[in-house]
């Protein structure tokens, strides 16, 4: 079975959080027989801040940020059963919905995969004319790395015919406990990228606790911080590679996961941060967000915070020997059920029942 699958970029995380899952994904996926082509636009320098090289488990083709390579790539859909669009490619996101899904065999899955449900339901909600919400009763799945009841309801109110959240989760292979490293060792860690809908989450959560605590060491990492006014105790290391991203997590008495404003309203969304986090054996603390008992157990296998206040409360307490508790109950649930073995199996299922019934279809 081919899937021909048009995302922001496998090989790089650069300003690029769906990375993670991709990976994840697509590579547990390959081991269910599927032969899938990742297309990925050379475009916001991903291209020269790589973290993986080509993988073996995937056919990538890099293409220009050019009208004409993204109309050659479009071409390329036909070959494949199963067509997947994914939001956030950052350049020529509607001539690629379009265009792929006209290009696509009649007899092909199409597939609308969203890494970003909330804002993209914010940005429908404002444009009734918007490419997505027309293609939508066209598509046979919408398919989301978050968001449960209230993101399935709306896709599916505007026309999705079926849409099945398909979370976020841990590749054991690559996010595992490692030894801290010295350059990471903090009283709390926070990776993510400066982003406008998360700003001001960061600075309740994670700089004004700082500021209240001025013996401790806190450690941001990510794009964009280099410009904002940071507390003296507050360092910031700038972009950090998945191949760091273990002992970033390791190496701190806790870690911090933060919501973007339009995930943490709609809930039912962990980030790829959560799990990378758990996966490592960290103790994460987390802003307080609707469905997060789904995936951990609040005050056994995560800390939830409501405020920057909690926050503080939290690391005060926390001594080394329950943090280590923490994070070990942690890394058990998520072995236990949340893997991405365990969703390429309900995904393959998922594809290959569709196929399956499609035929069927056909032949009568």
């Amino acid at each position: 079975m081919k899937m021909a699958f048009y995302g922001s970029s496998l090989l790089s995380s650069y300003w690029n959080g769906a990375a993670t899952y991709y990976r994840g994904m697509l590579s547990e996926l390959a081991g269910h027989g599927w032969d899938i082509t990742f297309y990925e636009p050379d475009a916001f320098d991903r291209q020269k801040h790589r973290d993986i090289e080509p993988p073996d488990y995937a056919r990538v083709v890099v293409y220009d940020a050019t009208p004409e390579a993204c109309r050659a790539v479009i071409g390329e859909a036909v070959k494949a059963d199963v067509v997947v669009k994914a939001n956030g490619v950052g350049v020529f996101d509607d001539e690629l919905l379009d265009g792929v899904m006209d290009a696509a065999d009649p007899r092909a899955l199409r597939i609308y995969w969203d890494v970003d449900a909330p804002a993209t339901l914010a940005e429908l909600r404002q444009a009734p004319d918007h490419v997505l919400r027309r293609r939508l009763p066209e598509l046979d799945f919408v398919l989301t790395y978050g968001g449960g009841p209230p993101v399935v309801s709306a896709y599916e109110a505007m026309g999705a015919p079926v849409c099945r959240p398909v979370y976020n989760a841990l590749d054991p292979a690559t996010h595992h406990p490692v030894p801290p490293q010295d350059r990471f060792r903090a009283d709390l860690n926070f990776l993510g990228n400066r982003l406008p809908d998360r700003e001001a989450r960061v600075e309740r959560f994670f700089l004004e606790p700082a500021a209240r605590n001025p013996d401790g060491r806190y450690i941001i990492g990510g794009s964009g911080w280099e410009t904002k006014g940071l507390p003296g105790n507050v360092t910031h290391i700038g972009h950090v590679g998945t191949a760091d991203h273990n002992a970033f997590n390791t190496s701190a008495k806790a870690v911090l996961n933060i919501a973007r404003d339009s995930m943490a309203e709609v809930g039912f969304s962990p980030a790829t941060r959560v799990f990378e986090a758990a996966g490592a054996g960290a103790c994460l603390i987390t802003d307080a967000w609707e469905g997060v008992e789904l995936f951990l157990a609040p005050d056994e296998e995560v800390l939830v915070a409501r405020d920057g206040q909690d926050v503080t409360e939290h690391l005060r307490a926390l001594t080394p020997e329950r943090s280590r508790a923490i994070g070990e109950a942690a890394r058990r649930r998520i072995l236990a059920g949340h893997t991405y073995a365990r969703r390429a199996v309900e995904v393959d299922q998922l594809l290959r029942g569709a196929l399956a019934a499609r035929r069927e279809r056909s032949a009568a």
